[in-house]
């Protein structure tokens, strides 16, 4: 299942995230994935969460981070949450190819909460986005 948190940049999207983390540790016997473009949050997280750096991996693009999750998800069959902390920062503005992958994404995603943070207002996306939020 996928949820996105939208809104304009230093609207608190992302305090709502770390807040959403700090639930589900306290909620989930499995394994839960933080992914963002920097380290800027390592303190911030529960030791139980395991924080990636996307750009440690090259992941640049739509095609590059749908690869990047299926490879997360098939190394380890206990994650039941992944958050991604500004998404467009990882993969570019294109927001049409966002909701194509938004859609790759939940189909292989079955049984795994994938929480995204979207900088752009609603009324900017198109329905392919929108409608996981």
């Amino acid at each position: 299942m996928i949820k996105l948190i939208l809104g304009k940049k230093g609207s608190g999207k992302t305090k709502i995230l770390l807040e959403a983390v700090r639930e589900c540790v306290s909620k989930t016997d499995g394994d839960i994935v933080f992914i963002d473009n920097s380290d800027q949050h390592t303190f911030e997280l529960d030791h139980k969460v395991r924080l990636v750096n996307a750009l440690h991996y090259d992941v640049t693009n739509i095609q590059a981070f749908k690869g990047f999750i299926a490879g997360i998800l098939a190394g380890n069959y206990d994650i039941t949450d992944i958050y991604v902390d500004a998404i467009l920062r990882i993969v570019g503005r294109d927001y049409d190819l966002l909701g194509q992958m938004l859609d790759e994404i939940d189909k292989i995603c079955t049984d795994v909460n994938i929480t995204f943070t979207v900088s752009a207002d609603r009324a900017e996306l198109p329905e392919s986005v929108t409608k996981f939020a």
